[in-house]
């Protein structure tokens, strides 16, 4: 498939606006039961989630880049009950909602207790509204996830991996994302934040390798002759019958070599999962400074190739036919 920038800049974008939001609101219920520090509402809470907001916000601007005619855009809602793509439409701008109600409350000092817990914790307004971002936040991961996950025709992403990995790379960038808040904004979490975006970019490694090892093993259930009805062979292709380009071989082709997709694969594969475990560790551990900025900075690099790469990879299956051009 041809891989659409304004599309990969929107899934990784909101991705980590979300695992952003998630991080802050962990570490607001840690520190509810008293295993995390209580941080300042309007420093750290609002801020961060206005960071979320302004992150998922971009996505949404690059989105309508993908769109023949922006103004009709709002009619993507119009197939709620049996499109993912309407339901993500739906659900994104809900959790933006959610995040600045959020941030809103944390700034104003707004936290009316809503109930106690039996071991006397005090839930205010604020955990509600986290409580309702989280819930939106993995819903919109579901429904982005199963935009590709829904199509059988594409075998590379018609898998649960492929919302479990959208997941699990959204929540490593967002607590990345979210260690590198703390540095500047909350020092004491960092450690947190850093262990935590260290194991979810390890879940995020296995599972994206496990989809890599999946779709290197898929076989194409048609061939050639099956494409065309002809049972010879023996069949080569030497022309698709016209010598321009058309709508089939300009957008289900990424035009790149067999070299660029290795290296974009092995790219990613350094620069969204090794190398920002490495500066995570070191900003931990080490104390280095800046490493930990320095790995999200790399890790959003990393996962642009990973996202151009899901969508090169994904093989149509009018491929067979022309073959020539692809």
């Amino acid at each position: 498939m041809k891989p659409e920038f304004s599309v990969i800049f929107l899934t990784t974008l909101i991705g980590a606006g979300q695992g952003l939001f998630l991080a802050l609101f962990a570490a607001q219920t840690g520190a509810l039961f008293g295993h995390l520090p209580v941080e300042d509402g309007r420093t750290f809470h609002a801020a961060g989630a206005l960071l979320a907001l302004a992150f998922s916000g971009l996505g949404l601007f690059a989105s309508f880049f993908h769109l023949g005619r922006p103004e009709r855009g709002w009619r993507a809602i119009a197939q709620w009950r049996t499109s993912w793509l309407s339901r993500e439409v739906l659900v994104l701008p809900a959790f933006m909602a959610a995040v600045f109600a959020y941030a809103v409350a944390h700034w104003s000092g707004w936290r009316p207790v809503v109930m106690t817990l039996p071991a006397g914790e005090a839930v205010d307004a604020t955990l509600v509204l986290g409580a309702i971002g989280t819930l939106l936040a993995f819903a919109l991961f579901l429904c982005t996830g199963m935009i590709y996950a829904c199509l059988p025709f594409l075998r590379e992403w018609a898998s649960p991996l492929t919302v479990v990995n959208f997941t699990l790379l959204g929540l490593a960038s967002g607590f990345t994302l979210a260690a590198g808040f703390a540095s500047v904004a909350a020092p004491d979490l960092v450690r947190f934040f850093g262990l935590a975006a260290i194991a979810l970019t390890l879940f995020a490694a296995a599972g994206r390798g496990m989809s890599l090892v999946r779709n290197a093993r898929l076989k194409p259930r048609s061939t050639i002759q099956t494409a065309l009805g002809i049972k010879h062979p023996r069949i080569v292709q030497i022309s698709p019958g016209f010598q321009g380009g058309s709508f089939n071989t300009r957008e289900f082709f990424h035009g790149r070599s067999r070299t660029v997709l290795r290296s974009a694969k092995w790219g990613f594969v350094a620069a969204a999962f090794a190398v920002p475990v490495l500066l995570l560790a070191a900003g931990v551990w080490g104390a280095v400074a800046g490493a930990i900025p320095a790995a999200f900075a790399v890790q959003y690099v990393g996962l642009l190739a990973e996202r151009w790469f899901f969508f090169a990879q994904a093989n149509h299956p009018q491929n067979l036919y022309y073959q020539a051009i692809g």
